[in-house]
């Protein structure tokens, strides 16, 4: 520190570099806001050869390449090891972590006006769609909570830690929706031979039953307009048929913005539907995406959505 101050950053370096132990972590830190301050190619090759391991072997963790990245303002670099990241913590299990490392980078790439990569904003939306099912059955939405389970069951194999489990909550909230034919689809995968043994036997029977015999029928999704042409769109598809253009969803209920119930997070200021948003706020005071807290009367319904819209296509 006393090296880095004095501006001797190449000393600094060496020091910080050699911490180990319990102060391994916060020495990397240090050497990263003191290659960020000496802006010297040299220095930052040092540094990134030793977060590779090129001199021991041993790669340090990907967070601190990711924080290493954004120091130098290397948004590309930062963002694909953000994504590497999130997809450790996917495959651990560590859902909200991931999704966490992906908002900071989205917003690190929004306030640059950088191009988010589509893995990047995909996996966003589905890490967050996975986390909005306790919100939904908290507000006693199962409707809603089924419309996400449905979205990320069919994209099980990104949650490795929890095919079963997130299979047998879908087809639950799918029975209560009356969503059955999704419910009975699901419950087949789940009587192959590599899940059968998993399911808790609390549902097994059930699930069993529901194979053994079918019910067919579905509820009907609830349709909206496409904010951006005006067509009908089903709510929870995120991306027009008419128009081909993607829709931004809403962080509180997952499902497609609507344009003139239109709100953003005055915090993170990601989209959400102004009413929801309000509903949800009497229930929670932190916003569903960035964890801060919200005040619901900062939160204001966009009059004319055209500004967000166009900003929302240019990312």
């Amino acid at each position: 520190k006393f090296f880095m101050f004095a501006q001797d950053y190449n000393r600094a370096l060496t020091h910080l570099m050699r911490c180990a132990g319990s102060n391994e972590a916060k020495g990397i830190d240090l050497a990263i806001t003191c290659v960020g301050k000496a802006r010297s190619q040299q220095l930052t090759q040092k540094l990134l050869d030793f977060l590779l391991g090129e001199k021991d072997q041993i790669p340090k963790e990907a967070k601190y390449l990711f924080r290493f990245y954004l120091s130098l303002g290397q948004y590309i670099e930062a963002s694909k090891t953000a994504i590497i990241i999130a997809q450790q913590d996917q495959e651990a299990g560590n859902y909200r972590s991931a999704r966490d490392v992906l908002f900071t980078m989205h917003q690190e790439l929004k306030s640059q006006q950088t191009a988010i990569p589509f893995e990047m904003s995909n996996s966003l939306m589905l890490l967050h769609s996975y986390i909005l099912v306790k919100v939904q059955i908290k507000l006693n939405d199962h409707v809603r909570a089924a419309r996400l389970l449905n979205r990320v069951a069919h994209n099980v194999s990104k949650f490795p830690s929890h095919v079963v489990q997130i299979l047998t909550t879908t087809v639950v909230e799918c029975q209560k929706a009356g969503m059955h034919n999704s419910a009975l689809n699901f419950s087949m995968i789940l009587m192959q031979p590599e899940y059968r043994e998993q399911i808790d036997p609390k549902y097994k029977k059930k699930i069993e039953a529901l194979v053994r015999k079918p019910e067919k029928t579905e509820s009907d999704e609830d349709y909206s307009l496409c904010p951006n042409c005006n067509q009908r769109v089903p709510d929870y598809e995120l991306l027009c048929s008419s128009c081909q253009l993607a829709l931004p969803y809403c962080i509180v209920t997952g499902a497609h913005i609507i344009r003139d119930d239109l709100c953003s997070c005055p915090s993170c200021d990601f989209p959400a539907i102004y009413s929801e948003f309000l509903k949800y706020l009497s229930m929670d005071d932190s916003c569903p995406m960035c964890s801060n807290k919200i005040n619901p009367s900062n939160l204001i319904k966009m009059d004319n959505a055209e500004h967000f819209l166009n900003q929302a296509a240019n990312l």
